[in-house]
């Protein structure tokens, strides 16, 4: 049976929890329901046909380390919850670039990467080529415009699927879009739709609303996190792309005008890898009565996402393998929150099935 090659540009929380989500799933059978998992077998894809083969970062206690010894060195959080072996993946600086914001250099709020400049950079284009890589999981920090699109571009000139998991909209972007369907590689994206998270929740309630004809006034979504993801978006200019993105992904469900903040909201740095999410809704329902609801969600932020990349991971080499080229329009729609094209969750996920048994 063929491997999934994988390479991880940014060694954060989510990479850890992937990582050790593939070991931790290795011997999960496929005839029963396995907690955690959406689906144990994607094609012929286990989730122990995962390998990985590259690895790219930009703090100095990462690089040069296996990554199996990586995906626990600070600034990481998640605790350990699968016993990983040596790969024999060595961790590499990637560009850094604009993927490292000035607080997070100097630790003006306390944790943060420690980048050496004197180090060079590897040449990612031809790391991608020598590790037969299939695909590239983008997982820099929010904000890295330059970064990711230096990792997307990469993709394009060593021939290897993109998959983007963070808010900067490349696959969403028509003329990004374009350039993966010229060269003949799939892409997914952008900005991973946690298994279980705040958008998904907060998307499934507006649908409750929309189709029980209660018409929403206005809704908010607060969130708080102690990981470096809510540590390096705790300056407001570094997460523009993912208030936009978890916003829309919840507005566009509307068919009319809705008052809504949604995104990131404060680092409290004793929560750890623990994402705590506020919900409020506020409608009119039949009389013209209010109606409001407030739902509080605690999750492990890190294994949310990873619970998604890992149908992600094999499913776009289930497009390699049927020669598909572009973005990816079924599995970008379920599985991220800004996709090319916004479907409703509950068509997406036929969308997901269909796909999946190739019939489309």
């Amino acid at each position: 049976m063929s491997k999934v090659r994988v390479a991880l540009a940014g060694i954060g929380n989510v990479a850890s929890a992937i990582v050790q989500g593939v070991f931790y799933y290795a011997d999960a059978p496929d005839d029963e329901v396995v907690p955690g998992l959406m689906h144990v077998r994607i094609g012929p894809y286990h989730v122990s046909d995962i390998e990985f083969v590259s690895a790219f970062d930009v703090d100095v206690r990462k690089i040069g380390n296996d990554l199996s010894d990586a995906i626990f060195s600070p600034p990481n959080v998640l605790a350990k919850f699968a016993e990983v072996p040596k790969l024999g993946v060595e961790v590499k600086k990637g560009p850094v670039l604009d993927g490292v914001a000035p607080h997070m250099r100097n630790f003006q709020y306390g944790e943060g990467f420690k980048v050496d400049e004197s180090q060079k950079e590897v040449d990612v284009v031809q790391e991608l080529k020598d590790s037969g890589a299939d695909v590239l999981v983008n997982l820099v920090p929010v904000g890295s415009y330059e970064a990711s699109r230096a990792y997307a571009k990469a993709c394009l000139d060593s021939n290897v699927a993109f998959i983007n998991g963070i808010p900067e909209f490349i696959v969403s972007d028509p003329a990004w879009g374009k350039r993966f369907e010229e060269k003949g590689i799939p892409a997914a994206g952008d900005d991973f739709k946690s298994q279980l998270g705040a958008t998904i929740l907060h998307r499934t309630l507006a649908q409750l609303f929309i189709d029980r004809g209660v018409r929403v006034k206005s809704t908010y979504q607060l969130n708080i996190g102690g990981n470096m993801d809510f540590l390096n978006m705790i300056e407001e200019a570094r997460l523009k792309t993912k208030r936009k993105s978890k916003t829309e992904a919840v507005t566009t469900m509307f068919p009319y005008e809705v008052k809504a903040r949604i995104g990131p909201s404060d680092y409290v740095p004793h929560l750890g890898d623990v994402k705590i999410a506020y919900i409020h809704i506020q409608g009119e329902q039949f009389g013209g009565f209010p109606l409001t609801i407030d739902v509080k969600l605690s999750v492990m932020d890190s294994p949310n996402a990873a619970g998604v990349a890992i149908d992600v991971i094999r499913l776009v080499k289930l497009a390699i393998d049927r020669g598909l080229a572009g973005p990816l329009l079924p599995i970008s729609a379920y599985f991220f929150k800004h996709p090319p094209k916004q479907y409703p969750d509950t068509i997406a996920k036929e969308m997901i099935e269909a796909f999946i048994k190739g019939k489309t």
